[in-house]
């Protein structure tokens, strides 16, 4: 779709379906729209999905926004794409006829990253997320209220060597700042997903 700011897949529920949040998928480095689709319909196989392809390219691998090392970031470039990234979400809602208070982001990695950016800075622009091996990416509480009635779920492993074991129970802390009903998990992986983190997820998501 040429007119909104990334290429991206769009999955409508599909008929006859129970009723369930439409998903916004944002895929770890090196992936692009369609890497997450297969999780998703196996988390909640009722959601309409919109699957945007990062926009930055590092060393050939797509991402929304850059790295200037591992684990070190330009805030004012985080900050820049976080804003498109609100805006596309917003216009593509408005196309698909999406709830946008009931808008659900799964991210995994960097995907997960900029979804916890939005809510600390466009909160409006998601109902809830699901962050999968999220880090503290910007080092600011959300808005007072800003977050509050929306849920968070972030899913880590104890042996993630991306993931300092300290940045999910930071990043909680950032975003219950903001009033958002936070829950932590921390299973026995690294930073690759495993069936206990879908297990997680699916449960998160069916608890509406």
């Amino acid at each position: 779709m040429s007119d909104l700011a990334y290429h991206h897949r769009f999955e409508p529920a599909p008929a006859g379906a129970p009723p369930a949040p439409p998903l916004l998928l944002l895929h770890g480095t090196g992936g692009d729209e369609n890497d997450l689709i297969p999780l998703a319909r196996r988390i909640s196989p009722g959601s309409a999905i919109l699957s945007p392809r990062g926009d930055v390219v590092e060393r050939g691998a797509r991402r929304f926004f850059a790295r200037l090392a591992e684990g070190v970031f330009d805030p004012a470039e985080v900050r820049t794409r976080a804003a498109t990234l609100a805006t596309f979400i917003r216009e593509a809602s408005v196309r698909y006829g999406l709830d946008s208070s009931q808008l659900t982001a799964v991210g995994l990695s960097n995907g997960a990253n900029i979804a916890a950016v939005l809510l600390q800075l466009h909160p409006n622009t998601l109902g809830g997320t699901v962050l999968l091996r999220p880090m503290v990416v910007l080092d600011q509480p959300a808005a007072p209220g800003s977050l509050a009635g929306k849920r968070v779920l972030i899913a880590s492993g104890r042996a993630d060597p991306i993931v300092p074991t300290d940045h999910p129970p930071r990043l909680a802390a950032l975003l219950k700042a903001g009033g958002a009903d936070v829950a932590v998990h921390f299973f026995n992986a690294g930073h690759n997903l495993t069936a206990d983190d879908l297990t997680v997820s699916q449960d998160f998501l069916a608890r509406r």
